[in-house]
């Protein structure tokens, strides 16, 4: 038995409805492999990104890291030039990338969260940064949708600058997002010393996050307030204010 071969046309011609279903249904088909971004890696991605950025910018920033378990511990990387020594503030690129690295989330569900520690060792580093004509900043990335946070705190005196990232699960009957947020709020506005942001999603969105970054980049000295914090702006502003200036009357100059 002879199986006829296809017909030439037959086989080469592909309407371009149908490459466009084609390629579409291939990109859905790799985007249902691709695992999704797991919130622990897009968090050290930012502070990657945040790092990086900072140095950029100036070499002379220093970064030190802190976990929150019940309370705080510092994430200590070890000094480039003897490994037997653990160090805190650096502007050493390698060694923020070893402390990122080394955090993992926990399984543990946290009863509490204690920001007290975090407090008094920023507030203990914070005098010794007046002394050498720095200002220290403290970015708080919290991710937990039901367990408030709490401080014992009675020090009025501010020498550090706080912003929070707040990442949170969708309100359920466990999870009670916006009572966290507002105690964040409540110790943000406590020990902050300049302009503080506080920044949060439950969308899930790395690129969220990404972007949420790049705008804690700004210079607490140099920022507005968050309430007047419009960017990135919206398109249909962008579009408003490019057709405002279209339609600008242009006054006519003379060259006499």
């Amino acid at each position: 038995m002879r199986i006829a071969p296809a017909p030439p046309a037959a086989a080469a011609t592909v309407s371009p409805g149908a490459a466009g279903a084609t390629s579409g249904a291939a990109a859905a088909a790799r985007q249902a492999a691709r695992p999704p971004v797991k919130r622990m890696d897009a968090v050290k991605q930012a502070l990657l990104l945040f790092v990086h950025s900072k140095l950029t910018m100036c070499p002379d920033h220093r970064f030190a890291f802190a976990s929150l378990g019940d309370t705080v511990s510092l994430v200590l990387p070890l000094s480039p030039s003897d490994p037997t020594v653990k160090k805190d503030f650096s502007s050493d690129a390698g060694s923020a990338v070893e402390a990122i690295q080394s955090l993992d989330a926990s399984e543990t569900r946290y009863a509490m969260a204690d920001l007290t520690q975090l407090f008094k060792i920023a507030y203990q580093e914070g005098k010794r940064a007046e002394l050498q004509g720095r200002l220290l900043r403290v970015v708080l990335i919290y991710c937990r949708s039901s367990t408030k946070p709490q401080h014992q705190w009675p020090i009025k005196q501010k020498n550090f600058t706080l912003d929070i990232i707040y990442l949170h699960d969708k309100p359920t009957a466990d999870n009670c997002p916006q009572k966290v947020y507002d105690a964040l709020v409540d110790a943000l506005e406590h020990v902050s010393q300049y302009e503080g942001y506080i920044l949060e999603t439950g969308q899930g969105l790395a690129r969220i996050l990404f972007r949420q970054t790049c705008i804690l980049l700004s210079h607490p000295l140099q920022r507005c307030i968050q309430d007047d914090l419009d960017i990135p702006k919206p398109l249909a502003k962008k579009t408003m204010a490019t057709e405002a200036a279209q339609n600008e009357d242009v006054m006519p100059v003379s060259t006499q």
